[in-house]
C-alpha cells in the first residue's frame, strides 16, 4: 500500500491534491502533525484534519510528532483520523495511549526515532494495528534514506509473525522506487516528494509493484 504524505503537497490546493492521488491509486493519505517541541518544525493540527476528512476519499493516516499525545488523541480521532500513530518517546505511558486510541474507534499506531532501539516498541505490538519505521529523522521532508534502519523492519516482521499479529509495518523517510525495494518486508510506504514531485500515478505504482496497472 502507498500513503502519500501531504507534507510535500500544494497546501493551497489540498482537496485537489488528495483527489488526484486517490485517482492515481494511493491507498491512504499520510498526515504529519508536528508541534515544534517534539520535533523542530510546526505543520498542521486538528482543524486541518477535520477539513481533510470531509473531502478525502481515502483513510487518513495521521502521524503525531508531538509531546504528550494523550492530551490530544481524542480530538484527533473525532476530527477523522482513521489511523493515529504516536511516538514511543513522546509519552510516559504509550500502552495507555494506544489502548485509548482503539477505545475511541481508530486504529492505533506506534513509531520510533531512528536512534531509538526497536526493542522499545516490541512489547507494544499487540496493542497496535500499525508500527511505523522512520528511515529519516522526524521533523522535515526531503531527507535522505537511512539504510541502517532496514534491520528494524526485519526485526518487526519476525516479532509480528512470532506473535501471530495483524499489525501492519509502515516505512517513512526517503522512500522512492529504489528504497522501497530495500524495504520489501513493509506493508505500507509513505512517500512525499517522490510522489508529489513526479507524475502521481507512475510514482505510486512504482512503489506498489514497479509497474502501472494494465489499461482496459
Amino acid at each position: 500500500m502507498v500513503a502519500p504524505s501531504i507534507l510535500s503537497a500544494d497546501f493551497a490546493n489540498l482537496e485537489k491534491e488528495i483527489k488526484a492521488i486517490a485517482t492515481a491509486g494511493a491507498d491512504w493519505v499520510h498526515v504529519d502533525v508536528m508541534d515544534g517541541h517534539f520535533v523542530p518544525n510546526i505543520t498542521i493540527g486538528i482543524p486541518v484534519v477535520k477539513s481533510l476528512k470531509k473531502i478525502s476519499p481515502l483513510p487518513l493516516d495521521v502521524h503525531l510528532m508531538i509531546d504528550e499525545p494523550e492530551k490530544y488523541v481524542e480530538q484527533f480521532v473525532k476530527a477523522g483520523s482513521d489511523y493515529l500513530t504516536i511516538h514511543v518517546e513522546s509519552t510516559k505511558d504509550p500502552a495507555a495511549v494506544l489502548k485509548n486510541i482503539r477505545a475511541l474507534g481508530a486504529k492505533a499506531g506506534i513509531t520510533l526515532r531512528p536512534r531509538t532501539s526497536v526493542q522499545d516498541v516490541l512489547p507494544l505490538l499487540s496493542l497496535c494495528d500499525l508500527v511505523l519505521v522512520m528511515t529519516v529523522e522526524p521533523g522535515f521532508g526531503g531527507q535522505s534514506f537511512m539504510h541502517d534502519q532496514i534491520a528494524k523492519i526485519s526485526a518487526l516482521r519476525a516479532e509480528i509473525s512470532k506473535q501471530n499479529l495483524k499489525c501492519l509495518i509502515e516505512v517513512d523517510g526517503g522512500i522512492n522506487a529504489e528504497t522501497a525495494l530495500l524495504c520489501h518486508e513493509a506493508d505500507v510506504f509513505v512517500a512525499g516528494s517522490y510522489v508529489f514531485g513526479n507524475d502521481y500515478k507512475s510514482a505510486i505504482w512504482a512503489l506498489k509493484d514497479g509497474k502501472l496497472p494494465s489499461s482496459k
